[in-house]
């Protein structure tokens, strides 16, 4: 029996195939910190795990396809928090954020249509172009330059006549890298001009640093018809493992096709929206408490980077990772060796090679993604195993 394309086609994920390197280290009984995906060790509020622990209900029933009103209704406010006036008729809610991408895509693109996305990017954008069957132009972005948006020209030699949107983070997971008001005002003149949809992912919206505000698409006047806003709780509030995301566009015709998509699902999940919701009123204090938590993080990671001789790497304005290009030919090399050989006092770290957030072949081979999501303890021990496995997988390379 032959399987589909598109189950050949659509990529393993480089943050987790190396997971089984890190099984087995463990089962060494070596501590492996963790560096490659982004999952906090910040708590979740308390407010959303009583949702949950409160959830009294006899019966858990379906809910309505787009979403809780009473959540659709309280997301309202929390926009407006972030000058996005909305109606509720404007957001529907998602299985995370991937399944908001995915609707996006599938509303949007025709099967054999393309979406341009700058690179390096979030490699499940992979995954989610292969499941609409749309393929991925990628517009390159560099270490050098902090992996700020390319020209207007860089990006224009990218549209075909099959070019149906452009897709992007901001606050840019892998890079950290924050579009300005100015960056998106490109992207909308870009998008009137050649009829383009506008994808942001901003999931990181919290996370911007050294006095930067966040601009959302939403912000940029003009293109009601074309943007596209994806959001999702999983790391606004620690809380990945809670599913919940949405979809919002103020072009309604948009949202009806999309809503046939959510109605084809059934429900997003009914405790997760409720635990979602009560998050929704969680005083502004957590976010700054957390937003310092991450920065300084971020000033752990970046200081101990510039320590390595030949490192290439632009400190980062947002999310939390790190994107380092190192004085080695190949990232997953090491990350594996690391795994395999590597310990002190029975610990190692495990982090995510590059290429994997390229489209590009050949490009990110020798740079890694680092997830500062652990606290400054656990930070600190394993950026020291981190540049000393360099050092000895440099040394070893050489002799």
């Amino acid at each position: 029996m032959e399987l589909s394309k598109r189950a050949l086609d659509i990529q393993a994920s480089p943050i987790r195939k190396l997971a089984p390197y890190a099984d087995e280290a463990k089962a060494k009984g070596r501590r492996v910190f963790h560096l490659n995906i982004g999952q906090p060790d910040i708590e979740t509020p308390k407010e959303i795990m009583d949702a949950y622990n409160h959830f009294d209900e006899k019966v858990l029933c379906y809910g309505p396809s787009q979403g809780l009103l009473k959540y659709r209704q309280n997301l309202v406010r929390y926009y407006e928090k972030h000058n996005i006036p909305l109606q509720t008729d404007d957001i529907i809610v998602t299985t995370a954020g991937s399944e908001a991408i995915i609707f996006a895509l599938l509303a949007t693109c025709n099967v054999g249509d393309e979406i341009i996305v700058p690179e390096p990017f979030y490699t499940n954008y992979n995954g989610f172009a292969t499941i609409a069957g749309v393929k991925i132009r990628p517009v390159t972005t560099y270490a050098e330059e902090g992996f700020t948006l390319p020209s207007n020209e860089k990006i224009i030699e990218c549209i075909t006549d099959k070019t149906r949107a452009i897709l992007f983070s901001n606050p840019g997971n892998p890079t950290g890298a924050v579009y300005l008001k100015s960056d998106l005002e490109r992207l909308a003149d870009i998008a009137l001009e050649y009829d383009l949809y506008l994808i942001s992912d901003e999931v990181y919206r919290e996370f911007v640093y050294d006095g930067l505000s966040h601009t959302s698409i939403l912000h940029i006047n003009g293109i009601e018809d074309r943007a596209i806003m994806v959001d999702s709780i999983s790391k606004r509030y620690s809380a990945c493992g809670a599913r919940i995301g949405c979809v919002i566009s103020r072009n309604q015709v948009l949202m009806q096709s999309i809503l046939k998509f959510a109605q084809a699902r059934l429900c997003p999940p009914t405790i997760d929206q409720l635990a979602a919701n009560a998050a929704v009123d969680i005083q502004d204090e957590y976010f700054v408490n957390v937003l310092q938590e991450y920065d300084k993080r971020r000033n752990i990671v970046y200081n101990e980077v510039q320590q390595i001789e030949g490192v290439v790497c632009v400190k980062p304005q947002g999310a939390f990772y790190i994107i380092v290009k190192l004085p080695i030919e190949d990232a997953e090399d090491f990350a594996i060796w690391m795994l395999e050989k590597f310990s002190e006092d029975d610990q190692t770290v495990m982090f995510a090679p590059a290429e994997g957030f390229y489209a590009t072949p050949g490009l990110g081979r020798n740079e890694v993604r680092l997830a500062y999501i652990l606290n400054e303890k656990s930070l600190k021990r394993a950026m020291f195993l981190f540049r000393k496995g360099l050092q000895e997988f440099m040394n070893k390379n050489l002799s």
